[in-house]
């Protein structure tokens, strides 16, 4: 019988070619030559964000700038046919916050004056379950406005809402003056509001409730929130929030 005839044995590659193999190879580059392969794939994504930031900015100066350069009033006079009390939220109970008590307060104050034989307060339950208003009115009731001189406006939910609806209740009673009155950082904003809304239509002013019950409340914390919600109001709120008053 033949024996099987023997397969040859694998002839071995001299370690010298494995180990330029491993060195030179495609899959063993090192990381820094394959991250310096195609740099310019990024480059869509950095000008892109390069570009978001710088729109950012602008906006933002633009919002600062308007903010600085907000009107005051649109009429040279002292008395006006009513007092309107831009809302705030009360606190989780329903009681009064120190803000709207500031605020509050301060329209009392201006009614005390005479600038205006009445008073509207403007919020609806825009943060939680108590309507801004409701809270407001008490508010006046306890600090001696009549509450026949007390008009609750009870449905806005943010500013704009608070300037449309105070001025058709206003048309609604054949008034047409009026000054505002908040916080020192939501004024600006408030006025760009009225300004827009009344073109003529209305006179007013706004009207500065001074921190007396939150020294610190009127900050910079405050103030940026504003500034933020002023640049969202410059390039989306007024344009698709309108009013027909």
């Amino acid at each position: 019988m033949t024996p099987p005839a023997r397969k040859p044995a694998p002839t071995r590659k001299p370690a010298s070619s494995l180990a330029s193999r491993s060195t030179h190879g495609p899959a063993h580059r090192p990381a820094s030559m394959r991250s310096r392969k195609h740099p310019w794939r990024r480059m869509p994504l950095v000008l892109t964000a390069a570009a978001c930031l710088g729109l950012a900015f602008v906006v933002l100066l633009w919002a600062m700038l308007a903010r600085h350069f907000a009107p005051v009033s649109n009429a040279n006079r002292q008395s006006f046919d009513t007092i309107v009390v831009l809302g705030t939220p009360a606190d989780s109970d329903g009681n009064p916050t120190p803000e709207l008590l500031d605020r509050v307060t301060e329209a009392v104050h201006e009614y005390q004056r005479g600038v205006a034989p009445r008073i509207i307060v403007t919020g609806a339950a825009a943060h939680n379950r108590f309507v801004e208003a409701d809270v407001m009115a008490r508010v006046a009731e306890a600090q001696g406005v009549p509450p026949a001189q007390i008009l609750e406006e009870s449905q806005a939910l943010d500013t704009i809402q608070n300037a449309c609806y105070s001025a058709r209740v206003m048309s609604a009673h054949g008034w047409h003056s009026a000054e505002v009155v908040s916080s020192a950082s939501h004024l600006p904003r408030a006025a760009m509001i009225f300004s827009n809304l009344s073109e003529g239509k209305l006179e007013w002013r706004v009207h500065t409730a001074p921190a007396n019950l939150t020294p610190g409340y009127y900050g910079t914390a405050a103030n940026l929130v504003e500034i933020l919600k002023t640049a969202r109001y410059l390039v989306w709120s007024r344009w698709v929030e309108t009013c027909a008053v």
